[in-house]
């Protein structure tokens, strides 16, 4: 199992992508983050901090669960039960810029379940994707506006995103056999 990100490049990709986003956002008053549970929330968080440390700039942060907006939820009605966790947006999304993040964008499913559930939630201006690691595969017409790190895989490897808040320790790693 290859470590393709360590918790300094981790760091250092996050105040990239925080800097990236004050570059292409000139005003931010009405800009707010939304993570995926579980790891997206963790990454959002830290990149309010970056964005709240390096550009003064305070931005809500909210978690969304898209557990029942995925497509495959009702296609495997035998088996564990999926988890429900809590979607947690405490502020407007109509007429706001939503800076949607997760931790791997692998075939797009998993962000147009977060597009359908946000919408439920208003209208945003926009919406832009963040993600931490783009593997490719692609099976819907989605694309990342903010990548931390590119990197090509095999159907048959997996992207593992450890944090720290979560895992004990920070690390991307590329495991074979998924």
């Amino acid at each position: 199992m290859p470590q393709v990100m360590d918790a300094s490049r981790i760091e250092r990709t996050l105040a990239r992508i925080a800097h990236e986003i004050l570059e292409r956002n000139r005003d931010l008053s009405n800009v707010a983050l939304v993570g995926i549970r579980t790891r997206g929330v963790v990454i959002a968080e830290r990149i309010a901090a970056v964005l709240r440390d390096a550009g003064g700039v305070t931005m809500p942060v909210g978690s969304l669960d898209i557990t029942l907006y995925r497509d495959d939820y009702m296609r495997h009605p035998v088996g564990p039960q999926p988890v429900v966790r809590s979607t947690d947006i405490r502020f407007s999304v109509e007429g706001r810029r939503i800076l949607l993040v997760d931790d791997v964008l692998y075939t797009g499913r998993t962000i147009r379940a977060a597009l359908d559930a946000i919408i439920d939630y208003g209208r945003p201006k926009s919406i832009q994707l963040i993600v931490l690691v783009d593997r490719g595969h692609r099976e819907l017409p989605i694309k990342a506006d903010y990548v931390g790190k590119n990197l090509p895989t095999s159907h048959e490897q997996s992207v593992q995103v450890r944090l720290t808040e979560i895992d004990g320790r920070d690390e991307v790693m590329l495991e074979e056999g998924a």
